[in-house]
């Protein structure tokens, strides 16, 4: 389990994975040595799993973006989780609670590989049933 000075950490990585040991540890207030042992830690405790990029909203405009809500058969979630999370195109993936039980927001560069993306999903043993939104417009509230 992560103590506090792990939340702040991850909370510094949240918003900025590229920073260095040296800026953590001067933000943090604890040395170079204890971030490194830290953050060692959170990886092997599956804490966390991987470092990613932000990328600008406007350098994506032509990205093809949907959600797609999933049904799983019975007990099958965590195998079709695991599928998914090995998609590229998969850009967020949530469980939820009600007639759907996961949300899934795909990113692809063309209606084509948008096409195929969905084909592949759709063929993932444990899915029952799919339905698919196209995001047109997004807007900062």
């Amino acid at each position: 389990m992560a103590n506090d000075t792990d939340e702040q950490i991850l909370g510094l990585l949240r918003d900025n994975a590229r920073m260095s040991i040296t800026d953590l540890a001067n933000k943090v207030k604890v040395s170079r040595a204890t971030i490194q042992k830290r953050i060692e830690y959170m990886e092997n405790q599956g804490i966390i799993t991987g470092y990613t990029i932000r990328i600008k909203p406007l350098s994506e405009r032509n990205m093809i973006r949907a959600w797609m809500n999933i049904m799983v058969e019975g007990t099958k979630a965590s195998a079709v989780i695991k599928e998914l999370r090995i998609n590229p195109n998969v850009s967020k993936l949530h469980t939820t609670n009600g007639k759907w039980d996961l949300l899934v927001e795909l990113q692809t560069e063309s209606l084509e590989s948008f096409d195929q993306s969905l084909e592949l999903i759709r063929k993932i043993s444990g899915i029952y049933n799919t339905e698919t939104s196209i995001l047109l417009s997004t807007y900062k509230i």
